[in-house]
């Protein structure tokens, strides 16, 4: 493996202590969730019980693969635990995601968890959000006046497009723009202009989500967790 896949194996492995018997279990996308999802799989094939609602249909598919029961939030409506990955964390654990594509799924289920823990290697820590370009989830009718209105917050930006050229699809069939601001020194405020733009569906912004951060440093674990 490469350094930074081997930590992402690393902070995923570490995560799966804060799952245990019967727990309902949020299943995160991307690459280092998908090292966590494996991970999971493996001790349910042990005998490990737990049930899993995916944040994807790429997830949800996996789990699928390796025989983790799914559910939906109609069966549960709180989540014990979610292990997902981030694009970005910076130290007061605020993060920047959907660079899968997967961010409003994400958040209802971060939002429905009573323990967020983001796994992350190395190069995903920084000390100010922005670098990343900024996921926004949008409503293909409003692409003009959200993009108009966004490039009014200082941010250049470019609609996400698919293998062949077209618009990116998400699952749930919206579009996405990736809004590059430069550093973000106040992601709160932005957080709120962004949810407050008609034709906005979700932001990339994940504020007082995480939990804990388990970060992976070579062969180290850091582990941050929210002060409340």
């Amino acid at each position: 493996m490469q350094d930074h896949e081997q930590e992402k194996w690393t902070a995923a492995r570490y995560a799966q202590r804060f799952v245990r018997e019967g727990d309902v279990v949020g299943l995160g996308s991307g690459s280092t969730a998908t090292d966590a999802l494996r991970l999971l799989g493996e001790r349910v094939r042990a005998g490990l019980k737990i049930r899993g609602i995916p944040t994807s249909r790429a997830s949800a598919k996996l789990a699928a693969q390796l025989r983790i029961p799914l559910i939906t939030l109609d069966d549960a409506p709180e989540i014990d635990v979610t292990i997902d990955g981030a694009d970005e964390v910076d130290p007061h654990l605020r993060l920047i995601k959907g660079g899968g594509g997967a961010l409003l799924r994400e958040k209802i289920v971060a939002a429905a968890s009573r323990k967020l823990v983001i796994v992350a290697d190395s190069t995903k820590w920084v000390r100010t959000l922005g670098k990343f370009p900024l996921p926004v989830e949008i409503i293909p009718f409003a692409r003009a006046l959200v993009a108009r209105r966004i490039a009014a917050l200082g941010a250049s930006v470019r609609l996400r497009k698919g293998t062949r050229g077209e618009p990116y699809v998400t699952d749930e069939g919206h579009w996405i723009l990736d809004c590059r601001f430069g550093r973000i020194r106040n992601p709160a405020a932005l957080a709120q202009k962004l949810s407050q733009t008609p034709g906005v569906v979700e932001h990339g912004l994940f504020i007082d989500y995480a939990d804990v951060v388990v970060l992976a440093r070579g062969s180290k674990i850091e582990v941050y967790r929210r002060k409340r």
